[in-house]
């Protein structure tokens, strides 16, 4: 492996390092922009994220949301109607102010989130049950100014997004869409991503500015820190009353909608993927989303080119025929064994490898990517081979990923402490008083991340934290 192409330093020795090469060296984006906090997605960073995103699309569209696109811009006037949520948000915003030599009359800000600037639209359409649930969402970019320190497609400044936002008739009609967000994210995270969460509850002191409800999707990275890679809120009517979003029943009585907003962090998702997927190799992408799934490097002298190139050819239409994403790497001014460790860098999931003695056996040779094991096989049975060595690849990505889900307990402030430095979730009795967990951030660093939502786990004891009476379990972890 050229100096160059290869990784210097190891994952388990220090993810940090490991990771910002990663993306580097495989070119995933690139963090050199003129600006902090702003990203170049790269050609292999962008067809990854747009596998992401047309998963999660297809999902919402099955569940009848509509596609839509509202201005990155959103004048003052709309941001500050709902007090809580200006609150919330008037830190993060990217103000505009002037247009060429004009000064603006009203400031305008990137959207940091998009409630404000589709609400006024939500007024405008909405006036009768029939017309319920509306059920919208956009695949954007976001814009906040990070003031912690940023780290590529975990923490920036601008990021990508999806965010679905619905008007419904009622409390119950919101709480059955905040759990159809859930099934859709488990669908598309765990199941073809391969990326475990655990749904945590927010404490109400740590909710979406404007919401009455938070829920988020919580994975652990190889350093023990959490990353929220999605959350889904109930907005009941908060947001209803401030903007008049009103509909007339099927009595003939005006109401306000309930309304839920459900964001999905597309850059995150990428983010985490690439950590708890990857190793001292480079990436290794789920089948689903990898751009090139299968990647054939020819290995020929100028004897035997002609036949070994006609092979490769004759493999890769009958793979393309069936739908797979395939490349044949037919370069000549690089070594096979180059060729190799790119592709693995690049995380190609399968690797074929063809040459004379191959072709004159009828077999073929195959490297799963997870493993690095190299199988022969009969030619004939290609089809059937590659189909099930993608399922097994991304069966082996969701078992590691699930081993690392790291979760303890600790019953008191000293275990939880000690706990804590070894990483992942500590799971504790708390009194659920937004001062413990002040005093737990300020002299750890970890937060408080909410209450697993789904199954009751009951407090027994006292808080972990003050030794006062527990109320409920929570998880604590360190965060991005």
């Amino acid at each position: 492996m050229s100096e160059e192409l290869g990784l210097s330093v190891k994952k388990s020795e220090d993810f940090g390092k490991w990771y910002l090469e990663v993306l580097q060296k495989a070119e995933v984006v690139d963090t050199r922009y003129g600006i902090k906090g702003f990203l170049v997605y790269m050609p292999l960073g962008m067809h990854t994220i747009k596998e992401i995103y047309n998963l999660f699309e297809n999902e919402l569209e099955i569940k009848n949301h509509k596609p839509t696109l509202f201005p990155v811009v959103i004048p003052q006037s709309y941001l500050k109607k709902e007090s809580e949520h200006i609150k919330g948000f008037e830190k993060e915003v990217f103000w505009i102010t002037c247009a060429g030599k004009n000064k603006l009359t009203e400031r305008m800000c990137l959207r940091p989130t998009s409630e404000t600037a589709m609400y006024p639209m939500f007024s405008l359409w909405i006036r009768s049950h029939l017309q319920l649930p509306l059920k919208l969402y956009q695949s954007t970019a976001m814009y906040r100014y990070e003031t912690k320190m940023t780290k590529p497609l975990m923490r920036g400044r601008e990021f990508l997004w999806i965010e679905a936002h619905t008007a419904q008739r009622n409390w119950e009609d919101a709480e059955n869409q905040i759990k159809e967000d859930m099934e859709v994210f488990k669908k598309v995270s765990t199941d073809n991503l391969c990326l475990p969460f655990i749904l945590l509850k927010r404490p109400q002191w740590d909710k979406f500015p404007g919401a009455e409800d938070t829920y988020a999707f919580e994975t652990l990275l190889p350093d023990g820190m959490s990353s929220q890679i999605g959350t889904t809120h109930n907005l009941g009517e908060k947001f209803a009353k401030v903007f008049n979003i009103k509909y007339t029943d099927n009595q003939k009585r005006k109401k306000h909608v309930n309304q839920t907003c459900y964001g999905i962090g597309i850059g995150k998702i990428l983010g985490a993927l690439i950590s708890v997927h990857g190793d001292d190799r480079g990436l290794i992408l789920p089948p689903v989303i990898a751009p090139v799934q299968i990647v054939i490097v020819p290995i020929y002298t100028a004897n035997t080119k002609t036949k070994v190139m006609e092979k490769c050819g004759e493999i890769l239409g009958k793979l393309e025929e069936k739908g797979f994403r395939i490349h044949l790497d037919d370069r000549e001014q690089y070594t096979p064994g180059f060729k190799f460790h790119e592709w693995e860098l690049k995380g190609v999931p399968l690797r074929i490898e063809i040459g004379p003695i191959d072709i004159e056996k009828h077999k073929i040779t195959f490297v799963r990517r997870d493993f690095l094991e190299r199988v022969t096989i009969d030619e004939v049975k290609l089809e059937e081979f590659v189909l099930e060595t993608l399922d097994s690849i991304a069966f082996q990505l969701k078992k590691r990923a699930n081993e690392m889900m790291l979760i303890q307990d600790a019953k008191d402030y000293k275990e939880l402490k000690k706990k804590l430095k070894e990483g992942g979730f500590v799971r504790i009795p708390f009194c659920m008083k937004e001062t413990c967990a002040k005093k737990l951030k300020k002299e750890t660093t970890a937060e408080v991340r909410g209450t697993l939502f789904g199954k009751s786990e009951k407090a027994e004891g006292n808080c972990a934290i003050c030794g006062n009476k527990a109320n409920e379990m929570v998880y604590v972890a360190k965060a991005y």
